[in-house]
């Protein structure tokens, strides 16, 4: 009788022992499971996180800037640094498309920074308002670039490049010509005045910041 109670008392052990790894086996795969969701998780808070970031933020050629939103309207805000008082500062200068959506407007040339510019306009391309704000934001800028703006009806494209030319008129694509050292002809399609314009700016501001960090280099 004695060897059957050893026997009880050892096949009771065993299913103890089964019992107690069949538990480990599955509180192994229960952590197992809450690992990969809090792996999941985390992973898509951190992309969700870098696609906000992204959104309200751009990067385009050296020009960094925010996306504000105000109401149904977006913005593309960007600083030019400009000379305040013998000192660095950045002027906002706001744009209605983004810089990177403006590739597809092509531009034959590069851009010459002189210390004046004629503007000149075939028409007045209303456009529902957008060639009002188009020459503005234009003219704010080449005036932070130390660019004076003037109009002159008999000015023509200076062959020598002694100042800017920029003329801006009807074309059958939307596109930016350099016809002379500093020259250039603004084709608007469609009334598409602010598209234009703006590649014009992002071109300028490429530019300005190439100048200004040469010039923070010589200087440093």
């Amino acid at each position: 009788m004695e060897w059957k109670r050893d026997k009880e008392e050892e096949n009771k052990k065993e299913l103890e022992e089964k019992i107690k790894n069949n538990l480990d086996i599955e509180q192994n795969k229960t952590l197992k499971k809450i690992f990969v969701f809090l792996g999941v998780f985390i992973l898509i808070i951190t992309l969700w996180v870098i696609f906000i970031n992204s959104t309200k933020h751009f990067e385009y050629r050296g020009i960094t800037g925010n996306v504000i939103k105000e109401g149904e309207l977006i913005f593309y805000q960007t600083t030019v640094p400009m000379k305040y008082q013998g000192e660095w500062v950045d002027y906002n200068i706001f744009l209605r498309n983004s810089p990177k959506s403006l590739e597809r407007i092509p531009f034959d040339g590069e851009i010459n920074l002189l210390h004046n510019m004629v503007l000149e306009s075939e028409e007045e391309f209303s456009c529902d308002g957008k060639g009002i704000i188009s020459i503005v934001n234009l003219k704010n800028l080449y005036n932070v670039v130390g660019t004076k703006v003037i109009k002159d009806e008999n000015a023509t494209c200076d062959p020598e490049g002694r100042y800017m030319f920029l003329r801006i008129q009807n074309g059958d694509v939307t596109s930016i010509e350099q016809v002379g050292p500093a020259c250039y002809n603004l084709n608007v399609n469609n009334c598409e005045i602010l598209e234009v314009t703006e590649k014009f700016m992002v071109e300028t501001l490429v530019k300005a910041n190439e100048i200004v960090n040469e010039n923070k280099e010589n200087f440093s």
